[in-house]
């Protein structure tokens, strides 16, 4: 008898779950948003995680989303290659080599692309560690190929060290930031670095290069703020982890200043600043010490996405709903609103 009713139980039991509408989650999560000022609501619910899409990277970096392909491709730069991943399929290589394309076995710790973007036609252009170049895939999007054209190599007639990360304005000139971390002793010594400076750069439409700062000494994340008369580039850098802020004059830059300093704010985070974006009301999602500092266009913090692992980048869905989130060996998505 108690065997009998042991049975019925059990069957309620699996048809109330059946019924629910709750299902189990598909993906782990991690992290949680902690919330510094009321504002952050209007950006982000505090109750969201970051899921784990994809997992199993050496370092991932520069997640780019297509929306018409309705996918994300990011870069794992040691292993010199770009993964792409769909909610379909999850983590597939997208394209190998991504950054480095000679013969002989590179010597780089980081040899493969870094940052990855668009370029006002829709081509893929991509920061090239190991190449030591700024160059656009030739090849569609759906139909990769490691062909590559030059869009900038040298800063008068000397190789840059490894662009890390890019942005084009409206009118498709292209800003990068050139600091040394493809080289192999990853710093401003090794023997193969020729400008002696870790710069700023702009490349034209003409396909000229300007240097628009050398003040940064380890140039890493860059973005533009909406009306594109500002510009904000992280530093990398231990000894200054600060984020940075220009006005744009021209080809020049005007009134350096810090939008926001992390110094004293880092012991025992990984991380330092690196990646960002800004969204169309001008908050910045910026990855530095401990996770995903977002802050609004003033460079007030209102919150931090928390997480374990070092973040390295991020990028917004077309809606800015998401943010997809490179965190070393992981790749998250965190969707902020609905």
């Amino acid at each position: 008898m108690k065997s009998l009713l042991a049975a019925i139980l059990l069957i309620a039991l699996l048809s109330c779950n059946n019924n629910s509408n709750t299902r189990p989650a598909m993906y782990k999560t991690t992290g949680a948003i902690i919330p510094y000022d009321e504002a952050l609501s209007a950006i982000a619910d505090t109750a969201a995680r970051a899921e784990i899409i994809a997992e199993g990277f050496e370092w991932s970096e520069g997640p780019l989303w297509l929306e018409k392909q309705q996918m994300l491709i990011f870069s794992d730069v040691p292993a010199n290659t770009i993964y792409k991943w769909t909610e379909e399929k999850g983590k597939e290589v997208y394209l190998k080599p991504s950054g480095y394309t000679g013969s002989e076995p590179s010597v780089c710790k980081e040899p493969g692309s870094n940052g990855l973007t668009l370029d006002n036609n829709g081509n893929l252009v991509l920061c090239q560690h190991g190449d030591r170049k700024m160059a656009r895939m030739d090849a569609p999007l759906d139909k990769p190929e490691a062909k590559f054209i030059t869009i900038a190599d040298k800063y008068n007639g000397k190789r840059f060290s490894s662009p890390n990360d890019a942005v084009f304005n409206k009118a498709g000139e292209l800003f990068f930031t050139d600091p040394p971390y493809g080289l192999q002793t990853q710093d401003d010594t090794d023997p193969k670095k020729e400008i002696q400076h870790n710069g700023v750069y702009k490349v034209k439409t003409d396909g000229s290069v300007i240097l628009l700062t050398d003040s940064i000494t380890r140039p890493n994340g860059i973005a533009f703020f909406p009306d594109e008369k500002r510009l904000l580039v992280a530093n990398s850098d231990p000894a200054k982890p600060n984020w940075y802020v220009f006005d744009i004059n021209g080809d020049a830059l005007a009134n350096g200043k810090i939008f926001y300093s992390a110094a004293g704010q880092s012991e025992g985070l990984k991380g330092l600043p690196d990646g960002l974006k800004i969204d169309r009301n001008g908050n910045v999602f910026a990855t530095g010490p401990g996770g995903v500092w977002i802050f609004n266009p003033e460079g007030k913090v209102l919150g931090k996405i928390k997480l374990d692992e070092a973040t390295s980048n991020c990028a917004l869905s077309p809606d800015e709903k998401t943010l997809y989130i490179t965190n070393d060996m992981y790749v998250l998505r965190v969707k902020m609103r609905k």
